[in-house]
């Protein structure tokens, strides 16, 4: 039997993996990051954090360029990193590029009570999309509201939608869970006390209500609630794999702030070395043809045992 959770028993998470694997992992050094790369897995330093934003903000930009009339394109985007969607507003308004037809999927969002939480909450991802990005785009090159596509519980505009239009790019952070988006592993229950579902199974799921993991609700609080736990919704809205494997590519950005040295490593070992886990499931991206990890070279960090 694979070991219990020692962050949440009742869950499967990457403590359940062979203690061979977690140990390789920590024994990566910075550079044998690069060498982790292959066909259809690229890997990228940024030597700052300036360069490292403006990147990821012109995959946005780059992708938009190239919408038409008669084909129509957009990026998938996240909340987590952020800093990069003001520079995407002002990059819109100096090249002046008109997003007519252009289109943007936010990635999850809270729910509630059995719905997705309206703009007025303050964790609200449309809302911080909207205001660190869209709200600062000029009127005449603004993108018409719909084609900014937000998942919604009841999801068929959203799921369709992914079926209309290409997907050029699917941004990603990566969570302490090693999710992308609300990706999360599922509970040790049912048809999954023993074995977490295959990768398979996992494969074939849709933009859906998830029930969150309990590493992911702390780290909300940490990083968006003050430490308020008990405020942070235990749902989210995830878009899934499913969709996840209709973008062209999918880049996923690593700054050192979201997940840890342990964690950036562990997920690209495993996508390296095409070693899938649905307790990791940012693994499952090894099955995808075209991923890349971007890298903040001063937020990489070591793995050691050290009191701070």
């Amino acid at each position: 039997m694979r070991p219990l959770s020692k962050i949440a028993p009742d869950w499967w998470d990457y403590t359940t993996l062979d203690r061979e694997l977690l140990d390789e992992t920590e024994r990566l050094t910075r550079d044998d990051l690069l060498g982790l790369s292959r066909p259809g897995f690229a890997i990228r330093f940024y030597d700052t954090l300036e360069e490292f934003y403006l990147a990821e903000a012109l995959e946005y930009v780059t992708a938009w360029q190239q919408a038409t009339e008669d084909n129509p394109a957009g990026v998938c985007g996240p909340i987590g990193p952020t800093e990069q969607l003001p520079l995407v507003a002002r990059l819109v308004n100096e090249l002046e590029i008109n997003l007519k037809y252009s289109h943007f999927w936010g990635m999850d969002e809270w729910v509630v009570g059995g719905k997705e939480v309206n703009l007025d909450f303050p964790l609200s991802l449309a809302r911080a999309d909207m205001e660190l990005c869209f709200n600062r785009i000029r009127d005449d090159l603004s993108m018409p509201p719909e084609n900014r596509h937000f998942p919604k519980v009841h999801s068929s505009e959203y799921t369709d939608s992914w079926n209309r239009v290409r997907c050029l790019v699917m941004q990603g952070g990566q969570g302490d869970v090693k999710h992308w988006a609300f990706n999360d592993p599922p509970k040790r229950a049912g048809r999954y006390v023993d074995n977490p579902p295959s990768p398979e199974e996992y494969r074939k799921l849709g933009t859906r209500i998830v029930d969150l993991h309990p590493l992911t609700i702390v780290q909300a609080a940490r990083t968006s609630g003050s430490g308020m736990v008990h405020n942070i919704p235990n749902q989210g809205l995830s878009v899934g794999p499913r969709e996840t494997w209709q973008a062209e590519k999918v880049s996923i950005w690593h700054p050192g702030d979201d997940d840890n040295p342990f964690g950036m490593r562990l997920t690209t070992l495993m996508i390296s070395k095409k070693i899938v886990d649905t307790a990791v499931p940012m693994s499952l991206l090894a099955d995808h043809p075209n991923v890349q990890f971007n890298f903040w070279r001063g937020g990489i960090g070591t793995c050691r045992l050290q009191m701070q």
